[in-house]
């Protein structure tokens, strides 16, 4: 057994920094680097490209970072994990074959399937599963018909077996975004299933890592403290066989790791932190404990794990209409009256009701209504989207809006050209039970294996947030609820607070971490879900439900219909609530004068 072993991440999205891959394989001594590439949106994207060709439906991407480092990576001997096979890991691991053997390369490539539960729909609905929806609860009758894909989120246990294979580079499908940074400790260190508290302590670490850079720096809210922003940093995962880590980085990257970028990313995409779900295990977050060790390292432990749950989840795309949007840049005196005129003008000249629609002024109002600005912009992006399951309604939008920039008020150009109609597959999220999945595991050329993936608890795993150990609280009225009757001065949250906000389905999550303790004992007491309603009432439509962690002097909020739908649905230019955080941030209250000192 080793003492430790170092896991990079060289990508968080599908679109990440392409040099990110090269640059970590040259940094520095690593084990394995892991890529993360898949979201449900990007699902529903591979899953178009499939649908167009048979042999596609993965990440090209991934295919050419592998073929053009290939020297260096037999070299040093270092391990590949990703999810980029998405929606077809096989011909992704047969395209990444083909090219090696032409360059003379030889890497064992290790395949994980067996996610796409599609043909299976048929055979359990209804009698062995309802696959209602497990945000909402609502009929899987009513999208049955339209389903176009349907993958299970497997765990480690696949990638573990493919190590154990000899695997030198392992692609997946729709495992989870933390399951390619665990598997590896499992592997290397021999923990069992039965490891709870190890594999809940590896699962934060793959939370920590998963988004690539964010953690070194990107989106934090104190960014004017990085001097460095070229050759930026990306994570690693220095792992013990006890489960404590360090996160730290290349030393000759920029970014930054301090105590406040790993709580921000703690608190990233968070639900329950007493109940932080994953295939694997259920982890507690309560009694975490982080430590600034060093300039950019940044050590974790206390991390408590529950036995895993009995469902896997299960994410389905399903047809689901059509949508467009296109813009106008307008400019000159009195642009947001004149954005304004041109939305009205639009509208009404079209004399058709869509299913949905929207007008955005980007540049002043297009992400929050709610925060009264009072400044007049010299030029305004105004971006109008529609959807209708409709096409002949779509198709009317995209050809009448460059009519506008002849025909109304002066200073206006359309960007972009005629809007382009896109069919929507929207995100059905479910659950299915692991007795009706199975893992096929293969290295390309060898024969395939299939592995079971029942990992049934001793006693029922209850996912009531009733049970956690995280006090939770819901609004209630949607009033503000902030007030001091002491010595006050007006200041803007983010002398308080620092935050991070993502997307998770139609819900937008916003962690906050207080500044110091006596600002967290404050901001508990006033930063209630009510206020959080308030601020954000003109994009949330549903509850708040808000989580307190004195560990990390943090809240954690959760806003139920906050994105329009979600994933490929909503008309929000700010699809995924990334702005949310900054926005909460600019919101100014009154706070006793000496909470400042």
């Amino acid at each position: 057994m080793k003492n430790m072993i170092r896991i990079a991440n060289a990508g968080g999205f599908w679109g990440d920094d392409l040099s990110a891959f090269r640059r970590q394989l040259e940094g520095g001594p690593l084990d394995y680097i892991s890529i993360d590439y898949l979201a449900e949106l990007t699902m529903s994207i591979l899953k178009k490209k499939q649908l167009k060709d048979p042999k596609g439906g993965y990440v090209p991407d991934f295919v050419d970072a592998i073929v053009d480092n290939a020297e260096l990576i037999r070299e040093k001997k270092i391990k590949i994990l990703t999810n980029a096979g998405g929606m077809n890991p096989y011909e992704c691991g047969r395209e990444i074959k083909a090219k090696l053997q032409e360059k003379g390369v030889s890497l064992k490539i290790g395949i994980v399937e067996g996610d796409n539960v599609l043909e299976d729909i048929n055979t359990l609905y209804p009698d062995k599963q309802s696959f209602a929806n497990m945000e909402d609860g609502t009929d899987f009758a009513t999208v049955k018909d339209q389903i176009m894909s349907a993958n299970a989120y497997f765990g480690i246990v696949p990638i573990v077996r493919a190590l154990e294979m000899g695997a030198d580079i392992v692609v997946c499908g729709r495992v989870t975004d933390t399951s390619i940074t665990i598997a590896p400790m499992v592997y290397e260190f021999g923990w069992t299933m039965d490891d709870l508290d190890k594999l809940a302590s590896a699962t934060i670490a793959g939370h920590i890592i998963e988004c690539g850079s964010q953690v070194c720096g990107g989106n934090y809210s104190d960014w004017k403290k990085i001097t460095e922003w070229d050759n930026f940093g990306y994570p690693i995962i220095e792992m013990r066989p006890d489960s404590n880590f360090t996160v730290t980085k290349h030393e000759d990257m920029g970014g930054l790791i301090s105590l406040d970028t790993v709580k921000e990313q703690l608190l990233y995409e968070m639900g329950d932190p007493g109940k932080y779900i994953s295939p694997d295990v259920i982890v507690d977050l309560l009694d975490l404990q982080v430590k600034e060790d060093a300039p950019n390292r940044v050590s974790i432990s206390g991390v408590k794990g529950l036995p895993a749950p009995p469902s896997l989840k299960v994410s389905m795309a399903y047809e689901d209409g059509f949508t467009a949007s296109g813009s106008l840049i307008i400019g000159g005196a009195d642009a947001k009256e004149k954005a304004a005129k041109f939305a009205e003008i639009f509208w009404t000249r079209l004399k058709t009701d869509f299913e949905k629609y929207k007008s955005e002024l980007v540049g002043y109002d297009s992400c929050n209504k709610h925060l009264n600005l009072s400044y007049q912009p010299h030029e305004i992006l105004l971006r109008m989207s529609v959807y209708d399951h409709d096409h002949s309604k779509i198709e009317l939008f995209s050809k009448t809006l460059a009519s506008l920039i002849l025909s109304g008020p002066p200073g206006a150009a359309v960007t972009g050209g005629r809007p382009r109609i896109q069919k929507v597959l929207s995100y059905w999220p479910t659950l299915i039970d692991r007795e009706y999945t199975a893992s096929e595991v293969s290295l390309i050329g060898e024969d395939l294996k299939r592995w079971g993936l029942e990992i049934i608890p001793d006693k029922p795993v209850s996912l009531n947030p009733a049970d956690s150990r995280a006090k939770l609280t819901i609004n209630s009225t949607g009033s503000r609820n902030w007030e001091s009757s002491e010595d006050e001065v007006d200041v803007p949250l983010r002398k308080l607070c620092l935050a991070r906000s993502g997307d998770k389905g139609d819900a937008s999550n916003v962690g906050v971490i207080a500044r110091s303790p006596e600002i967290y004992s404050y901001i508990k007491q006033y930063m209630t879900a009510d206020f959080i309603k308030y601020v954000f009432a003109p994009v949330c439509k549903g509850r708040v439900l808000r989580y307190e962690m004195d560990n990390l002097l943090g809240l954690n909020f959760i806003l139920e219909h906050s994105l329009d739908g979600g994933g490929t649905k909503t008309l929000m230019i700010d699809a995924q609530g990334k702005l949310f955080a900054s926005n909460l941030l600019d919101f100014t209250v009154k706070v006793p004068r000496k909470l400042m000192k």
